[in-house]
């Protein structure tokens, strides 16, 4: 494990590989300066013994006591300063490195329960390895290191001696690699409990809200303890399997040194050993398996330490969308059709959520999908933005297959509204500036003037300094909304998404809301999930969508005088029956 470990960090390590190997170097340099004043002390009583101990010796031995404490002080401070720093270092490189390809996952990964795990191995697993890893390892070289200098020594006194520590340490080593199974397992039980938590956690803050509207305050407050107490349960089961095994490997150790000090006694009583040899073992016999006692005791913490980096990998192991499109845009100019699905199917997982789709947005049009909760509207928005990528058919920007196009490129075409704004922590200039950040300052005014947020947030304490919370949870739901439009103004890309814009704001704000739209889609090709009937009746083009499929298309005349789905849907509009309005 100890050796699978020590690889599994250096191909980790990347750039700092050659520093973290240097700084095992010096750690092993200084376990071997470390048992040298027992070596000075055994080669003094020798002295003693046969009488021959002179002035130059005790110089001798003094100076280089005295050199090998400078020296092993010099190696420490080395490693520390080589290794310190490289489990800091390569880990905030690893957070990039995540967030990166986080980036780059599917929309569909942060939906399937997955982001529980994403904030655990980010706040747990990564900071345990980043805290542990260097310094874990070091110890672990140290001890193995002078667990070889001691078995050697033994053997330097009397090979019988050697071969009772040898034959300890093996077995000692068979009963450790049986730990170590158990605390794999245990290991990894733990850290999913520590990713259940979490989940938990975040959905009881998400939804503090309405817990509290409800009365359910208590119930969630249980079901959040009941997570806590399995976390802690499971630490201690934890604790609980390695403890036998510890407890077996201090009695090994026990057997050990007295078989090494009881032999050591009848070598000397029957001539076969020196006193000085006898006084040599009692230098070592006591602290003789300590190294092999720390080494396996770092094994839970090294199991721990590989559970972490597999959670980790699983993440990163995570097939990104494919971004190897490098074919440009036709002229925008020498086709009316903007967009066209062309019999686009797709799944969630194995569930078949669109099938055999095909519509054209005509450019500087609007486009409005309507039908019941569920149908499969917002799955067709999201295609467009390439959040998921389609297995059946194609989706087509300018003639060109959006998977032929790099990401950014399609990215810079689409600003996206949603019903549910997320602003960051961070002042609300910045938070627009997100829209086109070379933008200058006049022009996030002026987006902010037409998205009709420039006056409230003038009448803010710091105006566009105001830092709002997380989320945006220091403003309303219409000022987030604005904000979130003028964002999309100062994109001011060709295609604007609206998906339930205006569906849950009151109606103070809607109408500000409307006239920030208004000013959001002038000249744009726009596609709609539909919300208010006032929109619908304007489109262009109405699709009806029902069990993934396109039951109907036109104008809201033509659909009306049809007779069929849309018509039923315009006479049960008051009722809203389960459809998005």
């Amino acid at each position: 494990m100890i050796k699978a470990m020590l690889s599994r960090i250096i191909k980790l390590s990347g750039k700092y590989k050659a520093r973290i190997k240097a700084a095992f170097l010096f750690s092993v340099l200084e376990a071997l300066l470390a048992k040298m004043p027992v070596v000075y002390a055994f080669m003094i009583l020798s002295k003693f013994y046969d009488k021959s101990i002179e002035a130059k010796d005790c110089i001798f031995v003094g100076v280089a006591m005295i050199a090998t404490v400078i020296l092993q002080m010099v190696f420490h401070h080395i490693s520390d300063r080589l290794q310190s720093g490289a489990g800091y270092l390569l880990f905030a490189d690893k957070r990039m490195e995540f967030g990166e390809h986080l980036r780059k996952l599917p929309m569909g990964y942060f939906t399937e329960g997955n982001i529980g795990k994403i904030s655990s191995v980010l706040a747990t697993d990564m900071l345990f390895i980043e805290e542990n890893i260097m310094m874990k390892l070091a110890n672990i070289l140290t001890y193995l290191f002078s667990a070889v200098i001691l078995i050697l020594f033994m053997f330097f006194l009397n090979i019988k001696l050697g071969l009772i520590a040898l034959v300890t340490s093996g077995v000692a080593y068979f009963v450790a690699s049986r730990m170590n199974r158990v605390s794999s397992e245990e290991a990894d039980i733990r850290q999913e409990q520590s990713e259940e938590l979490t989940e938990a956690v975040l959905a009881f803050v998400e939804g503090i809200a309405v817990i509290k509207s409800y009365n359910l305050l208590g119930e969630k407050s249980k079901e959040l303890s009941g997570n806590f107490k399995k976390s802690r349960d499971k630490n201690i089961t934890f604790e609980e399997r390695i403890a036998p095994w510890m407890l077996l490997l201090s009695g090994i150790y026990a057997v050990g040194i007295a078989g090494i000090f009881g032999t050591s006694v009848w070598l000397y009583t029957n001539g076969s050993f020196t006193l000085p040899y006898l006084l040599g073992v009692l230098l070592f016999v006591f602290e003789m398996f300590n190294p092999l006692k720390a080494l396996f005791q770092e094994s839970a913490s090294l199991s721990i330490m590989n559970s972490c980096l597999d959670r980790m990998e699983e993440v990163l192991l995570e097939p990104e969308l494919s971004d190897l499109g490098k074919q440009k845009l036709a002229d925008d100019n020498k086709s009316k059709e903007k967009v066209r699905f062309d019999q686009v199917g797709f799944s969630y997982g194995g569930k078949k959520v669109l099938n055999h789709i095909s519509f054209t947005l005509q450019k500087n049009t609007m486009t409005a999908i309507v039908g019941p909760s569920g149908s499969g509207k917002t799955t067709i928005a999201n295609l467009l933005a390439r959040f998921w990528d389609i297995k059946e058919g194609a989706i087509y920007l300018q003639g060109t297959d959006i998977r032929k196009i790099p990401i950014e490129t399609l990215m810079n075409q689409i600003s996206m509204v949603f019903q549910r704004v997320y602003l960051f922590e961070d002042t609300i200039y910045n938070n627009i500036l997100m829209g086109r950040t070379g933008a200058t300052e006049a022009e996030v005014y002026e987006a902010a003037k037409k998205a009709r947020c420039y006056d409230f947030i003038m009448n803010l304490p710091e105006g566009f300094k105001t830092l709002v919370g997380e989320g945006g949870a220091t403003l309303s739901g219409g000022e987030k909304q604005r904000i979130s439009i003028a964002r999309s103004i100062l994109k001011d890309a060709p295609i604007v998404i609206l998906d339930e814009a205006t569906a849950s704001i009151d109606s103070d704000n809607e109408s500000y809301i409307q006239e920030a739209i208004n000013e959001l889609v002038k000249g744009k090709t726009l596609l709609v999930i539909a919300h208010r009937l006032h929109t619908i009746k304007n489109s262009d083009q109405i699709l009806v969508v029902e069990n993934g499929e396109i039951a109907e298309r036109g104008t809201h005349r033509e659909l009306i005088e049809q007779g069929n789905t849309y018509a039923s849907f315009i006479k049960k509009l008051n009722r809203k029956a389960n459809w998005s309005l």
